[in-house]
């Protein structure tokens, strides 16, 4: 029965008494008994809980008439849910007891979802791989010899491989879109500010953004248009309403831009071959393509790899080994810091936060991190001037198909790579789209994505509605 199932069709369905909230969790659930030990998708399962839940939606149906009715969701191990565990994939974390909601959980609380589950994610999602988790390797459901990508390579895999009907992700450079591409599903990240990060464990503040893993575009729209809107308990959010595009015939009177910096002779054959298949497709539909310039893309991996753990750096310090203590055991302060916070963090973690620390660092802080800013407005300047010429933009989500488990663990720089195609969205704020082209290369499936202007989410979720409803 959940094959096939969707967002939509599994709203429909509930409201019109095609099968029960109970059937439908209790088949995910099946699923993740007989093949998660393999796959590795989920950190914790919450059966008892979300059958009860389940089992009370369906004798009450007290349902709000635009909530979700039960929905089955998986959620990233980053995001907090009350009184229950949280470990951001971290041995620090690996018995943190949330105290509260996140403002997207309570949100999606209130739109009577259920939740199955958390999933696994790189440590503090950091990670292009979802390999470097203190407790477990996710396998790509499509070839499990294969990485599903990272950070949200558990929620991906969990769609993916119809363990969820949809997920939570978060995204910091491409930790939603990357694994989405490499797994075949549909991942949006909306715009920064759009949706509350209250809950949300930081990595990088002004880059993190939580948003949906889903196997279709409209389910991506459904739940996005449940988590967003501004909250009190983040400033950076906005008062924003968002408004779908009814007519989809509109979408071929906008402008598409293909920028020269992100076709280039670093793609892989089999993703350059994908990628040109969506835009022949977009030509047959008479859908206005233009080749536009984005010149400070080059700069955008160095400029991520400075500001991103500088961030990670000031946020991570407050797992001092005090507050989060996992040893109880010392005679002496020096020795529980030692205890707690050296064998805590993983060796990525580490390398991040001795790599933020150095550019914050008194005579480096200008040397890096404040260029760093300087060329991320520099960045920003290029998407707005661009944004004058066309409505969205076109690009690879990844430069290659899925790479095999442990091919880059050795090569931090090659790994970083991975994300060459997403962090400009993170470093602007833009709202961004990874979805199938419909192609595939010896059945792994390739992903491109859309970006547009800041708030114009509609336009990014509309467009992909528009490709996916024009499948041939």
């Amino acid at each position: 029965m959940v094959e096939n199932l969707t967002v939509k069709k599994f709203i429909e369905g509930i409201k019109n008494k095609e099968f029960s909230v109970f059937e439908v969790v209790g088949e995910y659930i099946k699923n993740i008994e007989k093949q998660d030990e393999d796959l590795g998708a989920f950190l914790s399962l919450w059966k008892e809980e979300a059958l009860e839940k389940a089992h009370f939606y369906d004798v009450n149906f007290n349902f709000s008439p635009d909530g979700l009715y039960g929905l089955p969701l998986a959620v990233k191990d980053n995001i907090l849910i009350e009184n229950t565990k949280t470990t951001a994939a971290s041995q620090i974390l690996k018995n943190y007891i949330a105290a509260y909601d996140a403002t997207v959980i309570s949100k999606l609380k209130k739109a009577n979802a259920i939740f199955l589950g958390k999933t696994n994610l790189d440590e503090f999602a950091m990670g292009s791989s979802t390999e470097n988790s203190a407790f477990k390797i996710t396998k790509n459901p499509l070839d499990k010899n294969r990485v599903p990508g990272g950070s949200s390579g558990g929620s991906a895999v969990a769609v993916a491989s119809g363990e969820a009907l949809a997920a939570l992700g978060s995204d910091t450079g491409g930790s939603i879109r990357q694994p989405a591409a490499f797994c075949g599903v549909v991942g949006f990240k909306p715009t920064y500010g759009a949706v509350s990060r209250f809950g949300l464990i930081a990595m990088a503040s002004s880059l993190d953004q939580i948003g949906p893993i889903t196997k279709t575009v409209e389910d991506a729209e459904i739940i996005f248009s449940k988590i967003v809107g501004k909250d009190e308990n983040d400033a950076t959010t906005f008062n924003y309403r968002y408004q779908k595009i009814e007519d989809l015939k509109s979408i071929k009177n906008l402008k598409i831009g293909l920028p020269k910096e992100y076709f280039i002779a670093g793609i892989s054959k089999d993703i350059g071959e994908g990628i040109n298949f969506a835009v022949e497709k977009l030509k047959k539909l008479n859908v206005e393509l233009k080749e536009i310039s984005l010149p400070h893309t080059k700069y955008a991996l160095s400029v991520y790899y400075i500001i991103m753990p500088a961030e990670v750096s000031s946020n991570l310090a407050r797992f001092d080994g005090v507050r989060y203590c996992r040893n109880a055991e010392f005679s002496n302060l020096k020795e529980l810091y030692l205890k707690n916070r050296g064998e805590g963090f993983g060796k990525e973690t580490r390398r991040r936060i001795l790599l933020g620390t150095f550019v914050l660092s008194a005579g480096y802080y200008d040397a890096y991190y404040t260029k760093a800013q300087k060329v991320r407005k520099l960045i920003c300047n290029d998407f707005e001037k661009v944004f004058k010429e066309v409505d969205l933009i076109l690009t690879p989500v990844t430069p290659t198909l899925p790479f095999r488990i442990g091919e880059k663990t050795g090569n931090p720089i090659e790994m970083y790579l991975s994300d060459i195609f997403t962090i400009p969205v993170n470093l602007a704020g833009l709202p961004a789209l990874s979805l199938p082209t419909g192609f595939k290369k010896n059945g792994l499936p390739v992903g491109f994505q859309i970006i547009g202007k800041r708030f114009e989410d509609n336009k990014v979720l509309g467009f992909g509605k528009f490709y996916e409803s024009a499948q041939f």
